[in-house]
């Protein structure tokens, strides 16, 4: 016999347990489904960003920044801090407690919503009258019927072909947080937000770190005069980029890992190494969902094949997140998650994903919203553009971090703001103002006229909005 519910939500990460935790507030009786597991075998959810993604990433950086301060940065304040050494067992340790807490708060939040949480993996049986029957299979079996299904499965590290991931020499973000020595030589294949975040933690830690990246520029969806400035400083940290490069044959070892590849000159090159990571995306999770049960409906990739407001190919089933088209980001399946718990409470869920923030949290961070200055003059949109150097910002000369800028781009005509672009200290933080302006349709005029903190570095984004108009007062 089947256990029946109004939602049955698969998947237990930021798109699913927010999705069940707004069905339950609006009163539906509601399953999640998370097959994740804690060291101990036990529920552990929160998907990729819980456990291997989002959360233990930002630990590590934060332990590796208190590391390169003590080592580099505390001398300027008048500290005195000599042989300074990381213990990486217990920055793992605090990493995995940190983990655990946002773990348990998930928990606890199902149970405060009344929302009954299953252990296993999901998967589709059949339709049936009352909606669909999925099936549980984990310590316990178990067999649901929902009326409504949420699919929000995540997706999965991109391997290089032929070179699976062993976890060990061989490293995805999962075994990239898991390394319990810090390695001499590092390599990374991909300078995305993992691969520059990754690469950041080791190389402060004091791995020498070499990223590969194929495509000519860096950072190509960022704007790239914010790019241009953010390379600068990764070069000055030591963090080695090279652009352009055809990575061939990947040799792994009991000594480490050799990777040939074929530099932007068309020079053939190689490279050693005790451990290689690999960032070059990632791929929707559908393996084991049984789509073709229900005749769910997905695209080349994998991904389920969705319209504008998440329904799926079948009525009642809906997808969010990871697995669907749009960008991989845990903000953006939560408030997908949110939009279709809304939907199918016949309210008007919306996601404007013109305004989905993106953020790297390396140091100097780097955050934007809106479009870049390239995809402007690509679309023919006459436009302003502002900066402010943090350089001249009173707050990020006292804490000792002024690289970077603000950059507001605007319409030319009406002076509504477009894009905000940010490399700098907290850039993560400022850049919700930003995104706050521009779902109210702000003009970078409004902005200018906001009374902002003094000292504080939000000033720069005040100055930054000045600058379109060209009339700052601090530059």
């Amino acid at each position: 016999m089947s256990q029946a519910f109004d939602v049955v939500v698969i998947g237990g990460g930021p798109g699913g347990y927010i999705a069940a935790i707004r069905a339950a507030q609006l009163g539906y009786k509601v399953a999640c489904i998370d097959e994740w597991k804690n060291a101990a075998g036990g529920p552990a959810p929160g998907g990729t960003c819980t456990n291997v993604g989002c959360i233990p990433s930002k630990a590590l950086l934060q332990s590796s920044e208190h590391f390169d301060h003590a080592n580099h940065h505390f001398a300027d304040h008048g500290i005195s801090a000599t042989n300074v050494k990381i213990d990486v067992t217990k920055m793992l340790a605090r990493k995995d407690a940190v983990v655990k807490q946002n773990n348990d708060g998930i928990l606890y939040l199902f149970k405060k919503n009344k929302i009954t949480f299953f252990h296993g993996r999901g998967s589709f049986v059949k339709a049936v009258e009352a909606g669909y029957e999925i099936q549980v299979t984990g310590a316990n079996e178990e067999l649901l019927t929902g009326q409504q299904v949420i699919v929000a499965t995540g997706s999965n590290a991109r391997a290089l072909p032929g070179v699976p991931f062993d976890e060990e020499t061989v490293l995805s973000n999962d075994g990239a947080l898991r390394v319990g020595a810090v390695p001499k030589k590092l390599v990374l294949i991909g300078s995305g937000v993992i691969g520059l975040e990754m690469g950041s933690v080791w190389r402060r830690l004091g791995s020498d770190v070499t990223i590969l990246e194929g495509l000519p520029t860096f950072l190509g969806a960022v704007d790239q005069q914010i790019a241009k400035e953010a390379k600068k400083a990764f070069d000055k940290q030591g963090l080695k980029i090279e652009l352009g490069v055809k990575v061939g044959e990947v040799k792994t070892s009991k000594k480490g890992v050799s990777v040939a590849y074929t530099n932007a000159k068309g020079e053939d090159q190689s490279i050693d190494a005790d451990k290689l990571i690999v960032s070059i995306g990632r791929v929707p999770n559908t393996i084991g969902l049984n789509a073709e049960a229900v005749g769910l409906k997905l695209d080349e990739r994998g991904a389920i094949v969705v319209d504008d407001e998440c329904r799926t190919s079948l009525k009642g089933v809906w997808a969010v997140g990871d697995v669907v088209r749009g960008p991989m980001l845990a903000h953006k399946a939560e408030e997908e998650g949110v939009a279709v718990a809304e939907r199918i409470a016949g309210q008007h869920g919306h996601v404007n994903f013109n305004t989905v923030p993106w953020v790297i949290y390396t140091s100097p961070e780097i955050a934007w919203v809106g479009r870049t200055e390239q995809q402007l003059k690509a679309d023919g949109v006459a436009y302003k553009a502002g900066t402010f150097p943090f350089l001249a910002n009173g707050r990020a000369r006292a804490l000792g971090d002024t690289t970077g800028m603000v950059k507001f781009l605007a319409d030319a005509t009406t002076d509504e703001i477009l894009g905000v672009h940010i490399v700098g200290p907290m850039a993560s933080e400022l850049i919700a103002e930003a995104v706050v302006a521009m779902e109210f349709k702000a003009s970078a005029e409004d902005i200018a006229r906001i009374c902002h903190a003094h000292p504080s570095l939000s000033e720069a984004t005040k100055e930054a909005a000045l600058a379109v108009d060209k009339r700052t007062l601090n530059f």
